[in-house]
């Protein structure tokens, strides 16, 4: 897009790694800093909201983080983009719906969420920072865009650690040869968007001219079980690993289905990476990274430092 770009992170949850190809390239510039505290003073055209903690098992232990990085994070990057009149990208999640009752799921929407669950400081959150960009286009005129994005994934994902996704994290277990983790009986489901998939429709949002809502489903409209999803990952790897089945864990959801119908009509978007091509992908990418890390024949347990969870 012939842009220039400052990368703001904490690497809390994200790898310098996934960056570095950039280093040294005029129109890309790396800053280690917290959105929370960032002081700068950059001119800028657009603001793209993505930093939280998205893992479960990672915000759980980190609530106060994850409740802040969605408010006072918020607050400073929108403040950010008002003294610079940019436009802003939040991106809000599927869980802004909780438990959702409504399939597949619109925007309008208000959602099921227990305001001191076990999963509150990422779904209140985003639910709060959803509301902080809606007061500042209300009071200050910015133009805000809101994505409520579905599970996305795709090469770069974190498969290790507590920042594994169910797919990367599936992946690994595979390629190590360990039992694949589902909690419960597998049954709930997800709606997987790959990054290519995701990441044109936030920018065709933030290119779209005044557009006639405040918030957009980002996601792919297939509803995949994750008992589905680890068989997938089997088959795809040709491993006769099996598959080790846990509780179901307090406050996480059954169902994922968005309704993207919003964004069908106003972008002139839908994914166009299936499942089965996404995986292949994703995997060539987690195996190449594993092998360069750990060797072929890596025998480590990665349950002895991580669970999956369904997202």
């Amino acid at each position: 897009m012939g842009s220039r770009v400052i990368c703001l992170d904490n690497l809390s949850t994200g790898v310098f790694e996934n960056v570095e190809h950039l280093r040294g390239t005029k129109v890309f510039e790396f800053e280690k800093a917290d959105v929370c505290t960032y002081s700068g003073k950059p001119k800028v055209d657009m603001v793209f909201h993505l930093a939280s903690r998205p893992a479960p098992e990672d915000y759980q232990k980190h609530p106060v983080e994850t409740a802040l990085v969605n408010a006072t994070g918020t607050d400073r990057m929108l403040d950010l983009a008002r003294r610079n009149d940019a436009r802003v990208f939040y991106a809000s999640s599927s869980e802004a719906y909780g438990e959702a009752e409504v399939f597949p799921t619109p925007e309008s929407y208000e959602g099921k969420v227990d305001p001191i669950g076990p999963r509150s400081s990422y779904e209140e959150g985003k639910r709060f920072g959803e509301a902080l960009c809606k007061a500042y286009r209300d009071q200050h005129g910015l133009e805000t865009r809101v994505a409520r994005i579905f599970n996305s994934y795709g090469p770069r994902l974190r498969p290790d650690g507590l920042y594994g996704r169910v797919i990367s994290r599936f992946i690994l277990q595979a390629f190590r040869g360990i039992s694949l983790t589902v909690y419960g009986d597998g049954k709930q489901t997800r709606s997987f968007c790959y990054v290519s998939d995701t990441i044109a429709a936030i920018l065709k949002l933030m290119v779209l001219e005044n557009p006639p809502f405040h918030t957009l489903n980002i996601g792919h409209p297939v509803e995949t079980r994750i008992i589905d999803l680890a068989n997938a990952v089997l088959a795809m790897t040709e491993n006769t690993t099996q598959i080790a089945y846990r509780a179901f864990p307090a406050g996480d959801h059954k169902r994922r289905k968005p309704d993207i119908g919003r964004a069908e009509r106003t972008l002139n978007w839908s994914p166009r990476v299936g499942l089965d091509e996404g995986l292949r992908k994703t995997f060539q990418s987690i195996v190449q990274h594993s092998t360069r890390q750990f060797g072929s024949h890596d025998s480590g347990d990665p349950n002895s430092r991580a669970d999956i969870r369904s997202n």
